[in-house]
């Protein structure tokens, strides 16, 4: 038997009331892309990062600022480049001259990524070192900085864009880092009418306003509540069963990965699982994860942890199908 707490009375309608009006406030400005705005928020609620995958035009920037005004946090905004330094995004020590002894002293500028909610644009357009300046502060929330650790505001998290269009002069993100993004969410093209309802929007002197509902101490309670979701013991196996299933090293692993998987997934995989399922309960009100809950977070948690090989490749296997087989051959609780 599980030994978590059952939620408050009250919380679960309390937080999906919240969340309706937030999503209300977002669709002022951002037309359709349910799921990405459900994906978002979800990842924020976890405490979590999120990678948005998506061919220039899709609203993926637009989301971002539109969220930081509705859930009433700092935001900022890095444009990742080729020359784009890791000091850039954290900050630097300089020397300057205390006016009252005269002695030159080391005082450390904050960067950008001092902020609650970071916009990485187009991550994959600055080299590796640069890229793994982010690292430290998506996973253990500071910077180092000479031999100072400096925290950053809470809540943190990272949104980082994607093309995954135009490859020339780009540098793929290493495995560890990709590892530390909760969701990798495809960005996919609107709907013909929300593409129309873009047209009336962006073509006239429409300018939409919307409110803030959110703040950081509402976000950072909800944060805590969000892992007070149940959870049944028989999920937690099915979830270690799913993840089990992509690697192909282990008796586990389903037959369709081991033909075309090169590398599965990791343990934070496992927990990405539950997490992602608690909010998506959350989120619809419920106090327990569901199996469905589970399926419904599978690919944007896996798409990115799973490295397909050079066969799959040349076939045409992406990490979403092997997803959707995953989780049709692997049994389900009842």
């Amino acid at each position: 038997m599980t030994t978590e707490t059952p939620l408050a009375a009250g919380v679960t309608e309390e937080f999906a009331d919240l969340i309706q009006r937030v999503k209300m406030e977002i669709h002022k400005v951002i037309v359709g892309q349910e799921e990405l705005v459900d994906l978002t928020l979800q990842a924020i609620f976890c405490h979590n990062h999120a990678l948005l995958m998506g061919v220039p035009g899709l609203a993926k920037t637009l989301l971002v600022t539109t969220l930081a005004r509705v859930i009433g946090v700092t935001a900022q905004r890095i444009q990742f480049t080729p020359d784009l330094m890791p000091s850039d995004i954290t900050g630097t020590e300089i020397i300057q001259e205390n006016p009252e002894t005269g002695r030159k002293q080391f005082v450390f500028i904050p960067g950008p990524i001092f902020a609650n909610l970071v916009l990485a644009d187009e991550i994959n357009r600055t080299p590796p070192k640069t890229q793994a300046a982010l690292l430290e502060a998506m996973q253990e929330r500071q910077v180092s900085a000479g031999n100072v650790k400096h925290p950053l505001p809470e809540p943190f998290f990272v949104l980082a864009t994607q093309n995954p269009i135009e490859q020339e002069g780009t540098y793929n993100l290493p495995e560890a880092q990709l590892d530390r993004f909760m969701y990798m969410i495809v960005v996919d093209y609107p709907q013909t009418q929300d593409e129309i309802e873009v047209l009336r929007r962006t073509t006239t002197n429409y300018r939409p306003e919307p409110q803030r509902i959110l703040d950081g101490p509402t976000i950072l309670r909800f944060q805590r509540i969000v892992r007070e979701v149940l959870v049944r013991d028989d999920l937690y196996d099915y979830v270690v069963r799913l993840v089990q299933a992509t690697r192909v090293s282990t008796a586990g692993v389903c037959p369709f990965a081991r033909q075309w998987v090169a590398w599965g997934a990791g343990p934070r995989a496992c927990q990405n699982l539950i997490l992602g399922a608690k909010a998506r309960a959350f989120f619809e009100g419920r106090p327990h994860v569901t199996a469905g809950d589970i399926q419904a977070v599978a690919k944007p948690v896996l798409r990115h942890r799973l490295i397909v090989n050079y066969a799959a490749t040349s076939e045409g296997i992406t990490a979403d199908r092997v997803v959707e087989e995953i989780l049709r051959v692997v049994e389900k609780p009842r």
